[in-house]
């Protein structure tokens, strides 16, 4: 009978506790996230940690900033090696409310530094989705591609761009 209760009790609850798992206006986001990158032909790979700090203008619309550091090791090029390399970002993301499900869309563009890229103004799309495990924690994915604006003929930026791919976890007040 205890255990019947208690069944009835969790399922009663289980759409209240799921109706306040999506952000409203005003929420702030914080995620730390693992990445990794590889160039457009695969030749190199890194992998990272990144921290996002965002802020809901609306329920739909967020705006941050992302500080990522990075270890790289190039294979197969002129600057083989491993080196560190960051990546500050602004962004502004829009969310597709689904309640626990909160798929985006957005752009972002900032700075990438360090001792084994050209130190480059970068821009680009990204896309990703939040699950909320609860009304407070979200797991996160995230995919951007980044264009490099220094990587000498403009014509070809957007071919010699790199994909990245963050998972993480973030929390919401």
């Amino acid at each position: 009978m205890l255990r019947k209760t208690f069944v009835i009790a969790a399922m009663a609850l289980l759409p209240a506790a799921m109706a306040h798992a999506e952000f409203e206006a005003g929420n702030w986001a914080l995620e730390i996230s693992a990445s990794g990158s590889n160039d457009s032909d695969f030749d190199g790979a890194s992998a990272g940690v990144d921290f996002s700090l965002g802020h809901f203008l609306t329920k739909e619309a967020e705006v941050g900033i992302r500080q990522g550091l990075d270890w790289t090791d190039l294979v197969g090029t002129s600057n083989s090696g491993s080196a560190w390399n960051g990546t500050t970002q602004l962004f502004l993301d829009y969310h597709f409310d689904m309640d626990r499900w909160q798929p985006f869309i957005g752009i972002n563009g900032g700075y990438t530094y360090g001792d084994n890229v050209r130190d480059t103004i970068s821009y680009g799309p990204e896309a990703g989705v939040k699950y909320f495990v609860n009304s407070t924690t979200y797991i996160g994915f995230l995919v951007q591609y980044q264009v490099f604006c220094n990587e000498g003929d403009d014509s070809d930026a957007f071919e010699n761009g790199a994909f990245l791919y963050s998972l993480g976890i973030g929390f919401k007040w």
